[in-house]
């Protein structure tokens, strides 16, 4: 298996992200009602976490503009799928999503990255279904991601296997496990979270190493390996998620860095959501 060095795992140089539209309070899917959000609160969250991208973590941050008539397009995992210098294009699983991909498709052009469209009218896929490890790719077939957009996901990064695991409970194969370091895959306790772990290690040829913590969403962290800072790890904060929040503090030699997501959490999204993460090489 060709492959990139696990060393180089997490390395990232580019961040795009896209702004909150206040559209998203009122009009953003969600699985389940609940309590509003508030859009300050969202925006300043939002805006947090791209300073921790920017200032903290020196990336350079593609910032996108918010559309008032798509009210998700800041989660923006969803529309694209980067590994190495290839970028997948996808087509979300939600209609009213399918027009975010425009912006997502012109700033990876902008970085020349070679760009793959998913025009297949059978296939879905959302970004927040599939879980990279640096050896393979997990997908999950949820409510919006199937089959046919495995596939195509598999067509276009033939160097690596890619294995389906079925989600359900939860919106995305995301909302309860991420990569919180090379060969570590952070887990919830919930039996959804469990199950969904043990077809990935059923799946797999690589044995990896798991954090368990006992909150789902807390599952979904993002993993950096940054020159200046080392393991990076970006995770809930306490007031959020106290007890697994310790779990993650038993990670010695990681900077660790807390990122408040209650508002945007109240419409399914999570930390990993709301960036696409890139690592360009140098232009010679």
């Amino acid at each position: 298996m060709a492959g990139l060095n696990m060393s180089s795992f997490g390395e990232c140089t580019h961040a795009i992200v896209r702004s909150i539209p206040e559209s998203l309070c009122k009009g953003a899917l969600r699985m389940e009602e609940g309590d509003d959000v508030d859009f300050a609160a969202a925006k300043r969250e939002h805006e947090l976490y791209v300073g921790v991208l920017k200032n903290t973590l020196g990336l350079q941050v593609i910032s996108l503009p918010g559309e008032e008539s798509l009210p998700d397009c800041p989660f923006v995992e969803d529309v694209a799928v980067v590994c190495g210098e290839t970028a997948l294009i996808t087509r979300p699983g939600a209609g009213s999503r399918r027009k975010e991909v425009e912006e997502m498709k012109k700033a990876l052009r902008a970085l020349h990255l070679n760009v793959v469209e998913m025009t297949d009218e059978n296939a879905t896929l959302d970004g927040g279904d599939v879980l990279f490890t640096g050896k393979e790719f997990f997908v999950g077939l949820s409510k919006r991601t199937n089959q046919r957009g495995a596939e195509i996901l598999a067509d276009t990064f033939k160097d690596y296997a890619v294995s389906t695991v079925p989600v359900e409970g939860h919106l995305h194969l995301k909302s309860c496990c991420s990569m919180a370091g090379p060969n570590l895959i952070a887990i919830g306790s919930g039996d959804a979270a469990q199950k969904i772990l043990k077809t990935m290690q059923q799946m797999s040829d690589h044995r990896y190493d798991k954090l368990t913590v006992p909150d789902d969403h807390a599952a979904n962290c993002i993993y950096m390996n940054i020159p200046s800072k080392g393991h990076v790890l970006l995770h809930r904060t306490t007031e959020e998620f106290p007890e697994s929040v310790k779990v993650f503090e038993k990670l010695k030699d990681y900077l660790l860095i807390p990122v408040s997501g209650t508002e945007l959490d109240k419409v399914d999204g999570l930390l990993t959501c709301c960036s696409v993460l890139i690592n360009k090489k140098p232009e010679l």
